[in-house]
């Protein structure tokens, strides 16, 4: 998209000393090879998470010059920076709480199978769908929880009763939430949504349009293989996507297995219209080569 906000102004905007000479060594990343004029058929976006050493302000001047629409994984103290550079954040990230004794509750490893997290979980998410809505955003993630011994269909269960208590509030404020697919055999040990149709069924259970997945194709690359035939199949419980290379969970390049142009087609083809999150982490921790990395990652989804 063309973004209001020129670079010049950009800079100024950041300040002088470290930001500055930090912005301009990124947005010289963009200058050194200008993007191609692109198809625009699929939005991209990217998590802030993978590039953690470059300021908030600093990577979402860069990654709206370079065309990005959305900077994602980040919560309501971050918004007003989004739109600062004309970004949404196309998923919102999800609220922490302690329960008892037991901290960061919502997380990965604890979260929606155990029900005695639910009232807590319940009231966190009513407040963060709330502030997704008022900041105009439309997607909320969402995690089963680790299985710690717990059999898959018990979670089923208790993440369905648990999840159908705040569909009242996402229908009513148009906030999708999306559960998370991830690999359970590098990354995430034990997480017990590590496959598709266990998410699917986790929909059909929660009955509600406003319940979809977070197809991670890394993750399910890992786990089922097949991607595109999943997608085919399954892309009616799909509200989002995420990217990375297999193995190692880096860039988009020819040093990992899987073809994304493919990839990106077949999402076209099923009539999704919503955003494909860049998640991989780039191997380089400098600044300007991680951005280029990025640039190339979101021309190798441009079909």
């Amino acid at each position: 998209m063309t973004h209001p906000v020129s670079r010049r102004t950009a800079l100024k905007q950041l300040g002088a000393g470290t930001v500055l000479a930090t912005s301009m060594s990124l947005l010289h990343a963009t200058d050194a090879a200008p993007a191609p004029a692109r198809k625009g058929r699929v939005k991209q976006s990217v998590c802030k998470w993978c590039f953690d050493k470059i300021p908030l302000e600093d990577f979402c001047a860069a990654a709206a010059e370079m065309g990005l629409q959305s900077v994602e994984l980040l919560g309501p103290k971050d918004f007003p920076t989004l739109k600062k550079y004309g970004l949404t954040c196309a998923l919102v990230s999800n609220p922490s709480v302690t329960v008892g004794e037991t901290k960061g509750v919502g997380g990965i490893p604890k979260a929606w199978n155990r029900p005695e997290y639910h009232d807590a979980l319940v009231a966190a998410y009513e407040v963060r769908l709330k502030e997704t809505a008022e900041a105009g955003f439309s997607t909320l993630i969402v995690f089963s929880g680790n299985r710690d011994g717990m059999p898959d269909e018990q979670g089923l269960e208790n993440c369905a009763l648990g999840l159908k208590r705040i569909m009242p509030l996402a229908e009513k404020l148009g906030v999708t939430v999306v559960m998370e697919l991830l690999n359970s055999r590098v990354n995430h040990k034990d997480y017990m949504c590590d496959r598709t149709p266990w998410g699917v069924e986790l929909c059909k259970r929660v009955g509600s349009e406003r319940m979809k997945l977070l197809y991670d194709i890394y993750h399910m690359q890992i786990m089922e293989g097949d991607v595109i035939a999943t997608i085919r199949q399954n892309h009616p419980y799909i509200g989002h996507y995420h990217t990375a290379g297999v193995p190692g969970r880096h860039e988009l390049d020819e040093s990992q297995e899987l073809f994304y142009p493919a990839i990106m087609r077949a999402i076209v083809e099923t009539g999704y219209q919503g955003f494909v999150g860049q998640e991989f982490v780039p191997r380089s921790k400098i600044a300007a080569e991680a951005l280029a990395a990025l640039r190339h990652g979101v021309q190798v989804c441009d079909v």
